[in-house]
């Protein structure tokens, strides 16, 4: 078999493959054995017919066609691997030329991912914001625990803002009841949002009683965006009354004897979350200052498949937290034009930080063990809220462990930059991420321990698997 390579583009190549007859005989031969199991030829027992009589009962040429249709795929991934070629996305192939007996010519166009010139990457800088717990943070977790405490209590007065009601809701358009828009019973915090857009106005003010209509849109189903009556009428209004802060509050809700350690612990844990917080936006910075070092041609179907799909996801989120994009994009304070430009930027750097970290991870020469891949099927079921063990077998059966494997690489590609990088936050200390526990505590140098106890190790194992999610979550970082 012979091949070449044209350069259409920094992404895109075309393979012209010549494969001589010789090669193409075991094709040919499974050909002619499964269509003599199809076809019934007297004097011959079926799957017994010989060649020369297929060729005159079928005809040659759709013995050519099967038998070339069986080879192609197979030659064209000899050729790719002669040539060093890695592909994104399925090739179009074409037979060029037939010579019975002869040979076989097809060619293959198809993008491939870019040769680069890795830059300097050891040593980047980069900066992130301090971590600061203000008492105001601590006084809304505070305040959400005790909310898990409080009781509710019928109140004969209008609903204000913070309030519960019960509520019965329909949604109608043009007098019919739409399918699934009626709920009864239905208790609800004004002024909470996220179920439908303008609910929390029209409630407000209402009184046990009373009932009113007011107009949304609709954020789900098949009528979404669509206008809709909705009539609200409320049974019940309730205020809720939340248990003081003191030391038998603590010694109810927590494991402390005082208000003092409670309060105490928790601007700890919001301290440990921060941390967590400022880790992943150093990761962001440090890919984003390899990313000013380098320019990574993309390939615009990928691109343009990848811009679908987030844009898809995004707007499935929406809908799920019962919001529309006109209001999405009216707190965001964007218009339809900036959220495109904004996205595709965000979908332009993952996949250029992809392929930085792909090629990141051949130079270091990392590799992954079983261990590292179980451990990530785990997480990855988790994740997506799947049994361990049928999301393995899924994994297995549609061949996704080579895109896990991959994730896995970059997760490790990442720490290797993270770990050389210098971060500092914004007041110029610099930020410890390489003894950075998982939750958020700071582990001792393991330079300084023989023998590693279980939660660093459990540290270690973590860093490289959180940062498989963060090439794809960079194109999502507002999203989040």
């Amino acid at each position: 078999m012979k091949s070449a390579v044209e350069t259409l583009s920094p992404t895109r190549a075309k393979l012209t493959v010549e494969v001589p007859f010789e090669e193409l005989k075991p094709s040919l031969d499974a050909a002619y054995k499964q269509i003599a199991q199809q076809i019934n030829v007297p004097g011959f027992r079926r799957g017994k017919v010989p060649p020369m009589v297929i060729d005159r009962q079928v005809g040659r040429g759709a013995v050519l066609d099967q038998a070339i249709n069986d080879a192609l795929p197979k030659k064209y991934v000899e050729a790719l691997q002669e040539n060093s070629l890695e592909p994104l996305a399925q090739p179009e192939i074409e037979v060029t030329r037939l010579e019975d007996n002869e040979l076989v010519e097809f060619t293959a166009e198809v993008d491939i991912k870019p040769a680069i010139d890795l830059p300097a990457y050891e040593g980047l800088e980069a900066e992130v914001d301090d971590v600061e717990v203000s008492d105001e943070d601590v006084e809304e977790q505070v305040t959400a625990l005790r909310e898990r405490f409080g009781t509710l209590s019928d109140v004969e007065r209008p609903a204000a803002d913070g309030d519960f009601v019960v509520i019965d809701l329909k949604a109608t358009k043009d007098g019919e009841v739409l399918e699934g828009a009626e709920v009864s019973g239905m208790s609800y915090q004004v002024g909470r949002g996220g179920m439908l857009e303008g609910l929390d106005e029209a409630l407000t003010g209402m009184s046990a009683g009373e009932d009113k209509t007011f107009s949304s849109q609709l954020v789900g189903g098949d009528l979404v965006g669509e206008e809709v009556e909705v009539a609200v009428t409320v049974t019940q209004v309730q205020e809720q009354e939340l248990p003081e802060l003191d030391d038998d509050f603590a010694q109810e809700a927590s494991e402390f004897d005082t208000a003092e350690e409670l309060t105490a612990d928790v601007r700890e844990r919001l301290g440990r979350g921060k941390r967590l917080e400022q880790a992943a936006a150093a990761r962001d910075a440090v890919l984003e200052a390899l990313l000013e070092k380098v320019e990574v041609p993309l390939p615009d179907s990928l691109v343009a498949d990848e811009l679908t799909a987030r844009r898809q996801n995004i707007e499935q989120q929406l809908a799920m937290a019962g919001i529309t994009m006109a209001s999405y994009l009216e707190d965001e304070e964007q218009t339809q034009e900036e959220f495109e430009a904004e996205l595709e930027r965000r979908v332009r750097d993952a996949v250029a930080a992809q392929f930085l970290l792909d090629e990141i991870a051949k130079k270091e020469e990392l590799g992954v063990n079983q261990e590292e891949l179980s451990q990530h099927l785990v997480r990855r079921a988790q994740q997506s809220g799947q049994d361990p063990q049928e999301f393995a077998n899924h994994m297995f059966q549609h061949n996704h462990i080579p895109d896990l494997v991959q994730e896995i690489l970059r997760g490790k590609a990442l720490a290797t930059l993270v770990e050389s990088a210098v971060v500092k936050d914004a007041s110029g200390n610099t930020v410890e991420l390489k003894n950075l526990r998982p939750d958020g505590t700071i582990g001792e140098p393991e330079a300084e321990v023989e023998a590693a106890d279980e939660s660093a190790d459990e540290a270690t194992d973590e860093a490289p698997d959180e940062a498989p999610e963060v090439t794809e979550a960079d194109a999502e970082k507002s999203e989040a």
